[in-house]
């Protein structure tokens, strides 16, 4: 019998979400590790914002996403083609999330360990969800290091939830997570089939 090659083989294309605090590194995750000229809807942060956007910890920030990045990127090995779309990290945005994950495989949630507090939005939003997800420590410089495990625990993550360190201005780093994020979501996926409910599901439809 002859075995495909994995090029002989469909291109899967498919949708993923990057989520996160504000200033957790989102739009540069998609910027990094998109092929094509990412889109951005960045703003210039005004005087508007204070009061509104909890600036500390990530002082140095001078924009915003005000809709979401957009990004593609080819992963050739897993034949697959990721589209790649980053919410806004402000509460006052969380209006569009549902528009913006609708599709999506997975989600990345990115964390900052200088602000981990703000990653308890979009961890919870894709409990509810029931989508898969993976939480990605953004190793700002400066920022303090703590053990993967140790970040798990403060966040109140699953066992089986993957949890990885990553560096979002690294290409190869942002594709190690992406790539993280796509077995996490197959291997649910490939649970869910081979679940007892969901056999007993589909023996009564």
């Amino acid at each position: 019998m002859q075995v495909s090659k994995p090029s002989d083989q469909p291109i899967s294309q498919l949708k993923v979400v990057i989520a996160g605090g504000f200033g957790a590194g989102k739009t540069t995750l998609v910027a990094t590790a998109s092929e094509i000229e990412p889109l951005s809807t960045d703003e210039q942060l005004t005087t508007a914002a204070i009061g509104t956007d909890r600036i500390d910890g990530v002082e140095g920030k001078t924009t915003t996403t005000v809709a979401f990045d957009f990004g593609r990127i080819s992963l050739d090995s897993q034949n697959l083609v990721l589209y790649l779309f980053g919410t806004p990290g402000q509460e006052r945005y969380q209006f569009m999330w549902d528009d913006i994950v609708e599709g999506a495989i997975g989600a990345v949630v990115l964390a900052d360990t200088r602000r981990l507090e703000d990653s308890f939005d979009s961890i919870n939003y894709f409990l509810e969800l029931e989508l898969p997800f993976i939480v990605a420590v953004n190793l700002f410089q400066g920022a303090d290091r703590y053990p993967i495990d140790s970040v798990r625990t403060a966040l109140r993550l699953q066992a089986d939830t993957p949890v990885v360190g990553c560096d979002a201005r690294d290409s190869r780093s942002a594709r190690h997570v992406l790539i993280t994020l796509v077995k996490h979501a197959h291997s649910i996926a490939v649970r869910a089939r081979h679940s007892p409910s969901t056999s007993a599901r589909s023996q009564h439809v």
